[in-house]
């Protein structure tokens, strides 16, 4: 469901330059910035760059592990 928010027009002037190198579409980079600041906020004493390998991760997909092979 999506809603209508006003935002400032400087934040949207940046989400739109970084988005563009990010090859995000402006409201999913906006998503994104709203991602890692409720994380940051909710775990203080985490680093930033742990938040964002946290957030890398879950977008991996991992590749199955078979046991016993010698490859």
């Amino acid at each position: 469901m999506s809603h209508t928010v006003k935002l400032s027009d400087e934040l949207v002037s940046e989400a739109k330059r970084i988005a563009a190198l990010q090859h995000r579409s402006v409201p999913k980079q906006i998503e994104h910035w709203s991602r890692i600041g409720r994380l940051v906020e909710q775990n203080p004493d985490l680093p930033y760059q742990f938040i964002m390998d946290i957030l890398a991760s879950r977008n991996e997909t991992p590749e199955p592990f078979e046991f016993g092979r010698d490859d």
